[in-house]
């Protein structure tokens, strides 16, 4: 098959911090719960991401800071050494493999449920998840969640910092705070979802606070040149309901401008929308955008390409790519030899079981061996 090679701004070098990233392709988090029950990221986890080490940057699924903060089965964690140990062998195949990780921390709030962690769901205030929830057991009604006290909060920002010294223990290179996708720190910028009348609530500066105090002392943790922040502007998902996104973006952003800290990124980013350039135009250091692409409908041929060029040309350094990367361990490879993608299979082998749909994504090599391959001989 003839190969008509790309050129592309995606293939360039950047800096990230102290980093040097080969190009500006970022294996975007993506959970697939094939952790063990107790959180610790299992033995297939590193070769997964080993396979994936060409991306410029891959930041990790989401680990769970506490217990109480555990989304779904299956879903690692980042709490005890033992997680730390597990993690350890995934940072270690990575680098070997020539790679760069980060890790992101991501506390569920509401999105959670008793039959999965055994603890009740904690959130900023007692509004439950207006669907059903995935657990052990399958799809069950989703729980009402207990108000956080103070006391909470701040223990829950003292366990995010905690988690970022153990993904640095681990050998990450850095850690993301997971803002977005309607878990904990945004249900507290949420009208919808934050209903208190304290320090944490009512006014924009208000309900920013528990952000802005989980960056702080993540950074204070393990520097905040290690420190990544992603956010969804507007996105609905997991019944997420902002009420002013226009007014609660630039105060956050603008409060951690000077912060020094390594990206942000930004979750499905359209540079046709003016918040992509009020963003862009208040964050002065590295911007990470994820493009919007079609949900759950197919990707478009080149997985996502095209709208990550888009995005640089706006102004974004660097494109963060989800189920191209899931289905293409060598996406890198591909899209810069302009050969065709491998289909993401079906659904249900994102999120379940062990190397199917998982490790088993043919790359680039195994292609061209299969094509060399002799006919069979007639005996």
């Amino acid at each position: 098959m003839t190969r008509t090679p790309v050129a592309s701004r995606l293939f360039e070098a950047a800096n990230l911090g102290t980093l040097r990233l080969p190009n500006r392709l970022v294996m975007a988090p993506m959970s697939r719960n094939r952790a063990d029950d107790d959180g610790v990221p299992s033995p297939i986890m590193a070769t997964y991401y080993a396979q994936r080490a060409s991306a410029g940057l891959i930041i990790a699924e989401a680990a769970t800071p506490n217990a109480v903060g555990q989304t779904y089965p299956n879903i690692p964690a980042i709490y005890n050494q033992a997680h730390v140990a597990g993690w350890r062998q995934v940072t270690d195949a990575v680098r070997a493999a020539g790679g760069r990780i980060f890790l992101q921390l991501e506390h569920g709030g509401r999105i959670g449920h008793p039959d999965t962690s055994g603890l009740m769901p904690i959130a900023p205030s007692p509004v439950p998840l207006p669907d059903t929830i995935f657990t052990s057991s399958g799809h069950l009604a989703s729980v009402v969640p207990r108000e956080m006290t103070l006391d909470e909060i701040g223990s829950t920002v003292a366990d995010f910092a905690s988690a970022a010294r153990n993904a640095i223990d681990a050998g990450f290179a850095g850690v993301e705070v997971h803002a977005a996708n309607g878990y904990l720190i945004q249900q507290f910028l949420a009208q919808g979802t934050n209903h208190r009348t304290d320090a944490y609530g009512g006014s924009v500066a208000g309900r920013i606070r528990f952000a802005l105090e989980v960056v702080q002392a993540v950074g204070d943790a393990i520097g905040p040149e290690r420190v990544g922040l992603r956010i969804a502007p507007g996105v609905t998902v997991n019944g997420i309901r902002e009420g002013d996104t226009g007014s609660i973006y630039p105060a956050l952003l603008g409060a951690l401008a000077d912060k020094g800290l390594a990206y942000l990124h930004v979750v499905f980013a359209d540079p046709d929308q003016p918040l992509f350039h009020d963003i862009r135009r208040i964050w002065p250091g590295t911007l990470i955008a994820n493009p919007v692409l079609p949900w759950p409908g197919p990707l478009p041929a080149d997985g996502g390409r095209r709208e990550g060029e888009r995005l640089l040309a706006a102004g974004a350094d660097l494109v963060a790519l989800g189920r191209a990367f899931l289905a293409n361990p060598d996406l890198v490879e591909r899209l810069r030899a302009g050969a065709p993608l491998n289909p993401v299979r079906d659904r249900g082998l994102m999120y379940a079981g062990g190397e199917i749909g998982y490790t088993d994504y043919p790359v680039l090599a195994a292609d061209r061996d299969r094509d060399r391959a002799p006919e069979p001989v007639a005996c």
